[in-house]
């Protein structure tokens, strides 16, 4: 699967992985000092605003489209990339095997307001406001299927170029 092997890989192989390449943002308040997440309504499972992306689209615009459709979330100050990660891992939405390279963008608020949300049908969350260390120890404590690995690569990523922003 790793087509550049600079790239890191993470979770487990599944049979009949669907491949579908998109995105994540880490939205950071740097007023609050905490990030927004979307907590899943059936088993409190804090996520990120993320989703796939057409061919056609620019990844961090996908990306940034993204978060504001399901988080409301739009006044941004600062994006940046963080990383990239190729991930295995079961997507419990869509009750599918997914197989794809994940591209992570740090989004820091110039403002909390917010505009509606947009979510599919499947998407059961709502927007949260915690730190990171309440992040981490939620998908480490779910990730028996090694589901969120590429998550936590991302928020160690993220945490460390934060604290070099001055944060």
């Amino acid at each position: 699967m790793n087509e550049d092997n600079n790239i890191p890989e993470f979770g487990i192989k599944r049979e009949n992985e669907e491949r579908r390449d998109g995105g994540c943002g880490i939205v950071f308040d740097p007023v609050s000092k905490k990030y927004a997440v979307g907590k899943q309504h059936e088993n409190g499972l804090f996520r990120l605003f993320s989703g796939g992306v057409s061919e056609d689209e620019d990844i961090q615009e996908g990306v940034l489209r993204e978060v504001v459709e399901e988080s409301g979330l739009y006044d941004f100050e600062y994006v940046e990339k963080i990383g990239q990660a190729f991930t295995h891992y079961y997507n419990s939405f869509r009750k599918v095997n997914r197989v794809a390279l994940a591209t992570c963008f740090l989004v820091i608020l110039k403002s909390t307001d917010l505009k509606p949300v947009e979510l599919e049908e499947h998407e059961k969350f709502s927007l949260v406001w915690v730190t990171a260390e309440e992040i981490l120890v939620d998908w480490k404590s779910r990730n028996e299927n090694k589901d969120n690995d590429h998550w936590i690569y991302f928020m160690e990523l993220t945490m460390r170029r934060v604290s070099e922003l001055g944060y």
